[in-house]
Parts: C-alpha cells; sequence; structure tokens
C-alpha cells in the first residue's frame, strides 16, 4: 500500500493564501516520498524456491495444520529450472525448454509467494526486507536461496562465453548449456578442455560428467580414439583444481582408471583463472608457476559463490553460507532460522539428492520447534551425484559425511554402485526429472527414503 504523507501545514495551505504560496506548497508536497513500507505477518517464511524452496514449503503445507498464507515463498524469479538436467541438455539428450516450467504454476496456493527479491535479515527482530522495501515478519525463517554460478570469478571468461560464436561453453548456466552439444558437434580436431575449480561447486561430478559423455560422442564420430589418443584427431584434457578426480575414495578410483584406459590428460591442481582467445591460463599450488595451455574447445565448471544479500547477513558463517548445526539444520545462532541445500553451510556435496534427504529433516525438526520442543531427527550428510561415464551408462554416487559410501542398491540388492550400469542411466536420464517434476516439488518425495505423505 502508498500513502502521500503531508504536514499538517501542507493539509491546510490554500485556504487562505494566495496563488504563489498554493504553487510553492504543491511544490513542496510533490517532493515528499509517497511510498512508505508494508510489513506482513507469516508464521513461516522460505526464501528461495529453487529444489529446496520448494520441496521444504510443500511438505510444511501437507502437514495439515497450516492456515492459508501462513507460510509464505520469496523468490525473484520467473521460471524454475531442473539444474541437474542441464548435463542432459550438453550432452544432446534433452532440451533446455523441457526441463523449465513457470515458478508461479508450482506454488500451492495455500502459500503465499512474494515474486521478489530479499534485500537483508534482520534476525534479532524476526523479518525479513523484500527489494521493494516491504517487510515480512516471521516466526521461523528457511533460507534456501541457492547459490550462484559466478563467470566473473575467471578472467575473460564472461565476455568469450557469451560470444555464440566462441567454442567455450558451460553446463552451468541456462543460457549456455545447450551451446554445449553444439560445440561438441562442431569440433572435428584439435584439444577439448574440460575444467573444475577448486572452490565450490554444484554438483562436484558434473564437469566430468559432459566431459565423458562428449568423448563418447567423438568416439562414435571416428574423431577419437581411447586406447591410441596420439592418433586421434581430438585430444581430452581434464583439468581440475582437485587433487583427484572425485572427493570420495571409492569413486575416485574408479574413475581414474576411466582416464586412464581411455586416454584423458589428468592436470590435477590446475585451476583456471583466465580465458584469452584460444588461451586458458591456470593457477597452481603452493605458488608453483602458472600453467597455459592452447583448446580449440573449452566447457567450463566456474566457482559457485553465495548470494550477496546471504553472504553479507548475519546468518553466514566466515564463508557466506548460512551457519546451520550439520545434523538438525537448524541455524547454529538464531533457533528460528533454518537452512538446507546449496545455501547452507552443511558440509557434503551440493546437489538436489542431497536435498531429498535434508528437507525431510528440516522440516520434521521445525515442526516440533513450533512446539517448543528441541530437534530430533539428525542428517548424516547423504548425497548423491549420478556420474555419466558415457551415453547409456551411470556410476552411481551415493555417500554421507566422511566421503563414506551410503549406496541404496548395494543395501538392498547387493549391486556395486561403483561400476557403471545401464540401469543407473535410465534413473539419472528419464527416473530423475520425472520424479521431480511431479513429486519431489510437491512435497511428495524423500530420495532413498522413497515416497513421503
Amino acid at each position: 500500500m502508498y500513502r502521500t504523507k503531508m504536514t499538517s501545514a501542507a493539509c491546510t495551505a490554500g485556504l487562505s493564501v494566495t496563488k504563489t504560496q498554493k504553487v510553492q506548497t504543491l511544490r513542496s508536497i510533490a517532493t515528499i516520498s509517497p511510498v512508505s513500507s508494508v510489513a506482513r505477518n507469516h508464521k513461516i517464511v522460505v526464501v528461495g524456491a529453487g529444489a529446496a524452496g520448494l520441496s521444504i514449503s510443500h511438505q510444511l503445507v501437507r502437514k495439515g495444520i497450516f492456515a492459508d498464507q501462513d507460510i509464505a515463498v520469496v523468490d525473484p524469479s520467473v521460471w524454475h529450472n531442473y539444474q541437474p538436467g542441464w548435463t542432459l541438455v550438453g550432452g544432446g539428450l534433452k532440451t533446455k525448454e523441457s526441463l523449465r516450467e513457470p515458478l508461479d504454476s508450482l506454488i500451492d496456493p495455500k502459500l503465499k509467494f512474494y515474486n521478489d527479491g530479499v534485500s537483508s535479515f534482520s534476525p534479532e527482530h524476526n523479518f525479513i526486507t523484500l527489494s521493494n522495501g516491504d517487510k515480512i515478519n516471521y516466526e521461523h525463517l528457511v533460507v534456501v536461496p541457492g547459490i550462484v554460478a559466478d563467470f566473473s570469478t575467471i578472467k575473460g571468461l564472461p565476455e568469450i562465453i557469451a560470444n555464440p560464436d566462441s567454442p567455450v561453453s558451460s553446463i552451468y548456466d541456462y543460457a549456455y548449456c545447450d551451446k554445449v552439444f553444439r560445440e561438441i558437434k562442431k569440433l572435428r580436431s584439435g584439444t577439448a578442455l574440460f575444467t573444475q575449480p577448486a572452490g565450490i561447486i554444484k554438483c562436484a561430478g558434473a564437469p566430468q560428467k559432459i566431459m565423458w559423455l562428449a568423448l563418447h560422442h567423438w568416439k562414435n564420430t571416428g574423431l577419437y580414439n581411447g586406447s591410441n589418443p596420439s592418433d586421434s584427431a581430438i585430444k581430452i584434457s581434464f583439468a581440475t583444481g582437485l587433487p583427484t578426480m572425485f572427493g570420495v575414495p571409492k569413486y575416485s578410483a574408479k574413475l581414474e582408471k576411466l582416464r586412464i584406459e581411455r586416454g584423458v590428460e589428468g592436470l590435477f591442481g590446475h585451476n583456471l583463472i583466465e580465458v584469452d582467445g584460444n588461451i586458458a591460463t591456470f593457477a597452481r599450488p603452493g605458488g608453483k608457476e602458472q600453467v597455459k595451455k592452447r583448446f580449440d574447445f573449452l566447457h567450463v565448471g566456474p566457482e559457485n559463490r553465495p548470494h550477496t544479500f546471504v553472504k553479507e547477513s548475519a546468518l553466514a558463517n566466515e564463508t557466506g553460507f548460512i551457519d546451520v548445526n550439520q545434523g538438525t539444520t537448524r541455524h547454529n545462532k538464531y533457533h528460528n532460522v533454518w537452512s538446507a541445500g546449496d545455501a547452507s553451510s552443511l558440509p557434503t556435496s551440493k546437489t538436489v539428492a542431497a536435498i531429498t534427504s535434508q528437507a525431510p529433516i528440516l522440516v520434521s525438526n521445525l515442526m516440533l520447534a513450533l512446539e517448543g520442543k528441541e530437534p530430533e531427527s539428525s542428517y548424516d550428510g547423504y548425497t548423491s551425484c549420478p556420474l555419466l561415464t558415457e551415453y547409456g551408462k551411470v556410476l552411481l554416487a551415493e555417500f554421507k559425511y566422511g566421503g563414506e559410501p551410503k549406496e541404496t542398491f548395494n543395501k538392498w540388492f547387493g549391486i556395486d554402485q561403483g561400476v557403471p550400469r545401464r540401469a543407473f542411466y535410465h534413473l539419472k536420464k528419464d527416473f530423475f526429472p520425472w520424479v521431480y517434476r511431479k513429486h519431489m516439488v510437491k512435497g511428495t518425495w524423500g530420495g532413498p527414503k522413497g515416497f513421503i505423505n
């Protein structure tokens, strides 16, 4: 609501004044701001309507104890994207348009939807301020806005990746994920370079997933021979800021074996810092000299960062993520604040699969808190990364805190998930996108626990 503010003198001006005085009075009224912020109240405010925000808000609604608009969702987006599917787009298996829906169409009408951004948090006073200046009061706050793929951390990258004619692309952005396969098909010879940063990134396996798909495509077109890469028209390099192929030893060992068998050059401890024309520059750990490498195709996995409004808030830890208990998902200082997903400090890989396990725990503990009780459920760090190793096969990595495997199919059927399998490929390509759209965003999918009420 907007109101015009006037002084009492201004209100009475013109009753018995000259024409000049009237003009001066009107001018003074016009200079006074007509806007005052609006404050609204909700039991629970959920900041973010991505995988975590939709899952959590709808699980809360389904508890059946909240009145209409007791729960609010805040997000400035127009579209909701199934981001894990962008790897499939980069491999030519899906269209990016098929993996997005209008955000407002996914939000239950019992929820109050604020289609706006967040300017700031005021946890000491239990309200947030929207970008338009409105204040939203809450009893409990759930902060799940995700993180940002930041191409600007690499010098020269924003300009060159935006050039539709450049051989540089990334599955980490809606604008560029379909460019990936166009460039894969276009390359007929030269060096193909795939990078992964040393810092935070969504789904740490994704930068090599697209590499394995590209390799398979070039192999099928006769441009790549993994058993004799020196005679191949295309040479493939994987440059990662990490010391190994993957953070979990069991799966890393298998992926390293595949890398060697398929003739892919491994550049470990190489962190991309600049792209200039067809030259990529890498920083090395321990003060080692920088490395420059020429490429004819470049796929970039950019470092991901927290949103500025999160990083600069009282809710963030020293790294910029929402500072929560790694078991309960409750904030370590403000006990009516909760977080999960990519924006949280939970020390596990940032994947949609992790959210399927985190969301029910957060909801359960928040419901107890509403009753004045302490949290009981504890998150064990479960996450999953369906690693595409070729067209038709996936290595289904599932693990928890400490990099310890927690394999669903091994537990129930004795299947070693460190072996790439066709059945897992159909989970990644077909089942996961379906169950996400039909159930997870509606609050009825709990990952390894299956369907939930």
